[in-house]
């Protein structure tokens, strides 16, 4: 236990943080020319592997062959550490943009990546606000862009999935687009919130069955939203 924190403050949390402003870095570079966020996609997912490998994180995937290649989708996934984004952007094999918190955009370097990129942001304290991030994600989703969304809003502090927001499944909805439960086991052993301490472990990455939302009015949000986190709920239990 004490070999693990000492190891992870001398070494791996430094080779993380070294990683990450590199591969930042060129992503910032890559997004002068080209605009479109493919190719920052793709450092990202170089980025994130870097960041596993470095932490001794065994990945295991499930489910790749659920997704139809060339299709948009709505992924929507448990949030259980800070791992949870370099594990969806190294391991799940397609292109998307998340649905952050705004509040992330507004920090220096990490906010321009995010915009950068296309990511897309969502100001979930001003109601207002969140309805126009909401519906301006799903014309992006609409032109073909898949997002990632952790429908709980933050990550889960004892391991159990929580609530879900509907913002997720309305955009969908409002798309016309499946949603595809993703369920993530095993990151909160390797990065506890609030801890500096990385972890060497094994994690798992569950892809379910996508969700079809041609014909669902956008009224019914909610009751998708409940068989989506149903969904991952039986992905998360059912070893």
């Amino acid at each position: 236990m004490l070999w693990q924190i000492v190891r992870s403050l001398l070494w791996t949390d430094p080779l993380i943080f070294a990683a990450t402003i590199l591969m930042a870095s060129l992503a910032l570079a890559a997004s002068l020319v080209d605009g479109t966020g493919r190719l920052q996609h793709r450092i990202a997912r170089r980025w994130a592997r870097m960041i596993l490998g470095i932490s001794r994180v065994k990945v295991t995937v499930r489910g790749r062959e659920n997704l139809q290649p060339g299709a948009t989708y709505v992924f929507c996934s448990n949030h259980l550490s800070l791992i949870d984004t370099p594990l969806v952007f190294g391991y799940l094999d397609w292109e998307f943009r998340i649905l952050a918190r705004k509040g992330l955009f507004q920090v220096p370097f990490l906010g321009w990546h995010l915009r950068r990129a296309g990511h897309l942001p969502v100001a979930r304290d001003d109601v207002r606000a969140a309805a126009r991030n909401i519906v301006e994600a799903a014309r992006h989703v609409a032109a073909g862009v898949s997002i990632m969304v952790f429908p709980e809003g933050a990550r889960s502090p004892d391991g159990r999935v929580g609530d879900f927001k509907a913002g997720a499944t309305f955009i969908a909805i409002k798309a016309g687009v499946p949603v595809v439960p993703v369920a993530i086991l095993g990151t909160q052993q390797v990065h506890r919130m609030g801890s500096p301490v990385v972890r060497p472990g094994s994690v798992e990455l569950r892809i379910g069955v996508p969700t079809p939302t041609a014909g669902v009015p956008t009224g019914g949000a909610e009751r998708l939203l409940g068989s989506v986190r149903n969904q991952i709920l039986y992905l998360v239990e059912n070893k």
